[in-house]
């Protein structure tokens, strides 16, 4: 018999918290600290009526604006400690909230066949399978 160990986590957010602009870019970048994002990045996107264009690091990249389903809301969270071992908890803060991002494809746009666009979507279809059913 295997036990699991779940708890539950309870987020206030108040007025105060920060607001965020967000990207999720196809790669994975080795830094963790503050960036010029909006001097080098956002300012050179190119906003066309249904995708948005830019280049990073020499790589064209296709975006669209994804909004979080209704009632749920995006956190970036930053961890306050890091933990000596896989087997400590994490601590996270949270630093921001949204309600929309940026997601971003090499050289093609975002479609329904994307991971991403797809789970955005899977809130409406869980509440569809497991919602009540009307007679």
């Amino acid at each position: 018999m295997t036990s699991s160990n779940c708890g539950v986590t309870t987020l206030r957010l108040d007025s105060q918290t920060e607001r965020a602009s967000v990207h999720l870019l196809p790669c994975e970048i080795e830094y963790d600290g503050a960036a010029e994002v909006s001097q080098f990045f956002t300012a050179t996107i190119k906003d066309r009526k249904h995708e948005k264009t830019v280049s990073f690091r020499g790589r064209g990249l296709k975006g669209q604006e994804v909004i979080c389903p209704q009632g749920y809301s995006g956190l970036v969270l930053r961890e306050v400690n890091k933990p000596g071992s896989d087997q400590e908890d994490r601590n996270v803060k949270v630093s921001s909230v949204f309600q929309k991002f940026t997601y971003w494809n090499l050289e093609t746009l975002p479609n329904s066949d994307d991971g991403i666009v797809m789970a955005m979507a899977w809130p409406d279809l869980a509440d569809a399978i497991h919602g009540p059913v009307d007679d």
